[in-house]
């Protein structure tokens, strides 16, 4: 649903940080028009945690941050965005808050404090009952125990961590245990968590805890100080940070719409191929990862997909589907770090109906059962009812023997605004979430360019008609929602899968390196190994301890062979060793060199492809910070490090205003060139980007070009570029323009009619057109 006069024509998602402030960012604002930007995309703001590196863990709605700059920063990024005539989006947090520190966060402390007779005790969400009156911090490490608390200035201490303690609670003889066991909290063992946690949090993350937006009276509060700015004319968008957390996301956006009309709002909502987001959700669309997996997918032939599954089976000996191992990562979350979420919804089902005949272990393993099973994120009922009944269905067919559990489970879950029916629908999006991209994503390494935020790695590739299809639809229905390639939740930034995409062209020159890095630096799992060898390929020779810290991650995560609570030395020390090896044995560091080498000309072909059609396509573009330039970074934090602005600003002032464009190896210039000329003409003309039509390209490798016009702006792309090397170039190949005359942005040409793509794409791979007037 199209909502909002306040759209831009595109965005640059900056990360506000210490180390980045928001001084940092209002000096940058000019730096952001010379490269065509309409909108300043900041990170979240108001007050997180101390120390924060990302500010999703909230302490505080009622300031900004004073570590990333503070009202002052704010105000002059608000100036420098308005003396420009730039708009300003902001990423607000309505799901949870940092309660790491207790100290720091009021409501939380005063809710620690007074119990459910706290002020802010409707603030969060705590199942009292469950915890026997308390709330359960599993703060505790192995062996803990009473000695290891103690009484401080009036608070109870473990370590470092501070808690409240109760009026008329502590007596001068008491020993902090006494003291403790009178707290409306207890502190566990963090092994507890699983099972015991009663209070909802952010996924598994116990550090943020889950609050109810859906109070009239928390959304004031927690809302109070954005809604300043947008009434100032300071914040014209609004991006909302995981909707799928919340208890009633639809009532939460209308009560935000209504609070703030004019405002360009968009969700981060993940959706499953050919889910569309709900039709009366007020807002302009999402934050863009169904557009990266549209464009992602362009890069990859369909027609390999045999040989790419086949060779990695080989390899790996991994022979299970996709479907398995999504099954096998959900539930493997579902059983362990997100139980407690299906225990909770358990006891409200027993509460709410003592007389059902179904034993608890039942009714655990029938939800359990449904999570897994479900097909997308989450429904908001009545709205997704079909994906309930799907997975009812799937979950019987798998577990025949709680058929009963599940026919009586399914009417509660169906009834839309109950405990039980919301709990769940909040439940499923966390595992899917955990389950797939923090689980699945690292253990199906087939083809891992693929296995991304949005995507969907047991389909693979796409063609130039399916690709056009979408985004005419997308032009019909979602012509102001976001399009991205890189964001800080991405698994590899857009040049990295840019690379990856180049692996399976090669074939056996791929495989065949992979085999020799598998059987040269052996790890327990040939799975894992095959990840960690295309991880180098895509980002290719980044600091040793990028890739070190990377590698930890991504075995930790995929939770075969080690994890996060028990890690295993020994796999973990093969993984380092293989890591190590790359860069210090020759035999190794010499077969990733000269494949990284290879590689390397096609992935920047594929990165201003991608580029291209991102900028280009139908959609509000978001330019990730720092990926103007050729940017290899890996998952978060990596993706989160400083950027080098003054190199960017460098390079575009040194971009002379006549056509013609910087070599396509210049330190990733060419791609700086490339976006600088897209978003100035979507600032300047914005009329060529109302409409979406493809054009027709004929001839032999006419399958390597996809070309659309987008009402006056056409853009051209090179796909496959192996493949069309290896077909002996664009030959004959022609792409018809339609009347009038056109010039090359990049290369300051002019064409009309039927165009030789062997001449339009001489210099670069791809080409921006603009129709002369």
């Amino acid at each position: 649903m199209t909502r909002g006069t306040l759209v831009p024509g595109s965005t640059y998602r900056l990360q506000i940080r210490r180390q980045f402030p928001l001084s940092a960012a209002a000096e940058l604002a000019d730096y952001l028009d010379a490269l065509g930007v309409q909108a300043i995309y900041l990170s979240p703001i108001l007050q997180a945690t101390s120390g924060s590196d990302h500010g999703y863990d909230i302490t505080s709605h009622r300031r900004v941050d004073a570590e990333r700059g503070g009202e002052q920063g704010r105000l002059a990024v608000a100036a420098a965005a308005r003396a420009l005539g730039l708009q300003t989006v902001v990423d607000i947090v309505p799901n949870h808050m940092g309660v790491a520190d207790a100290a720091q966060n009021e409501p939380w402390w005063q809710l620690l404090r007074d119990g459910p007779d706290s002020q802010y005790a409707a603030w969060f969400d705590v199942d009292w009952r469950a915890g026997n009156g308390r709330i359960k911090l599993p703060v505790l490490g192995d062996d803990a125990g009473d000695d290891q608390l103690s009484v401080v200035h009036g608070e109870l201490r473990y370590f470092e961590h501070r808690y409240p303690i109760a009026e008329g609670t502590a007596g001068p003889g008491d020993s902090a245990g006494e003291v403790h066991a009178r707290q409306h909290y207890e502190l566990v063992s963090y092994r507890r968590a699983d099972d015991e946690q009663n209070y909802r949090r952010f996924f598994a993350v116990t550090d943020l805890a889950g609050i109810r937006v859906e109070d009239e009276a928390v959304f004031d509060a927690s809302h109070a100080e954005v809604l300043r700015w947008v009434a100032a004319g300071d914040v014209q968008g609004i991006r909302i940070d995981h909707p799928d957390g919340l208890a009633d996301p639809a009532g939460y956006l209308d009560r935000l719409a209504t609070a703030a009309p004019d405002a360009w709002i968009l969700v981060e909502k993940i959706t499953e191929p050919g889910e569309q987001l709900p039709a009366g959700w007020p807002v302009a669309g999402t934050t863009g990862y169904d557009a990266l997996a549209e464009v992602n997918t362009l890069l990859y032939d369909p027609a390999a997909e045999a040989e790419v599954s086949r060779r990695y089976a080989e390899l790996t000996g991994d022979r299970r589907s996709w479907t398995e191992h999504l099954e096998q990562g959900k539930r493997t979350v579902a059983e362990s770090i997100l139980h407690a979420e299906l225990l909770r919804i358990t006891r409200a089902v027993r509460h709410a109906q003592p007389e059902l005949r179904v034993s608890d272990e039942d009714l655990v393993q029938a939800l359990t059962e449904l999570a897994v099973a479900f097909g997308v994120y989450r429904s908001y009922h009545p709205v997704g009812a079909e994906h309930l009944d799907a997975a009812a269905e799937l979950a019987a067919s798998r577990r025949p023997e709680i058929r009963e559990a599940l026919t009586n489970l399914l009417p509660l879950l169906s009834d839309a605004g109950t405990e039980i029916s919301i709990r769940f629908e909040q439940a499923t999006g966390a595992i899917m979430a955990k389950g797939v991209e923090d689980t699945a994503y690292y253990r199906y390494n087939r083809a891992v360019g693929l296995n991304e935020v949005g995507g969907d790695p047991g389909g693979y590739g796409s063609t130039p008609a399916r690709f056009h299809a979408a985004q005419q639809q997308r032009q019909q229905l979602q012509p102001e929602s976001m399009t991205t390639l890189s964001t800080h939740d991405t698994k590899r930034s857009e040049d990295v899968r840019a690379r990856l995409a180049v692996l399976p062209e090669l074939g056996e020159r791929w495989y065949g390196t992979a085999e020799r890095l598998l059987a040269a630096a052996p790890i327990p799992s040939a799975a894992f190994g095959y990840l960690l060898w295309q991880s180098f390929a895509g980002a290719g020779w980044i600091e040793r301890d990028r890739m070190h810290a990377y590698a930890e991650k991504a075995m930790r995560e995929a939770t075969e062979g080690t994890g996060w609570r028990d890690p295993d030395a020994g796999f973990e020390a093969a993984v380092h060793q293989a890591v190590d090896r790359a860069y210090d044995d020759d035999q190794v560091h010499r077969l990733l060199d000269e494949l990284i080498t290879e590689i390397t000309p096609d992935g920047w072909s594929n990165s201003l492809s991608q580029k291209l059609v991102q900028l280009a396509m139908p959609g509000v573009p978001d330019v990730y910070q720092g990926t103007e330039l050729y940017d290899y970074s890996l998952v978060d934090p990596d993706n989160r490090r400083p950027v080098a602005f003054e190199l960017r600003r460098q390079l575009l002032a040194g971009f002379a205003d006549a056509a013609g464009g910087p070599p396509l190896e210049q330190a990733g210039a060419a791609k700086l060139w490339l976006t600088s000329r897209v978003l100035r003409e979507r600032r300047e003309r914005p009329e060529r980007f109302t409409g979406y039509t493809p054009l027709t390209v004929s001839g032999l490798t006419a399958d390597h070009a996809v070309a659309f016009d987008r009402g006056g702006a056409v853009a051209v792309a090179t796909r496959l570029p192996v493949g069309l090397r290896r077909a002996g170039g664009w030959q004959d190949s022609v792409l018809e323009l339609g009347p009038g005359r056109y010039l090359d942005q990049l290369t300051g040409e002019q064409y009309d009619g039927r165009v030789r793509l062997a001449q339009l794409l001489r210099r670069y791979p791809v080409a921006f057109l603009t129709r002369a007037d």
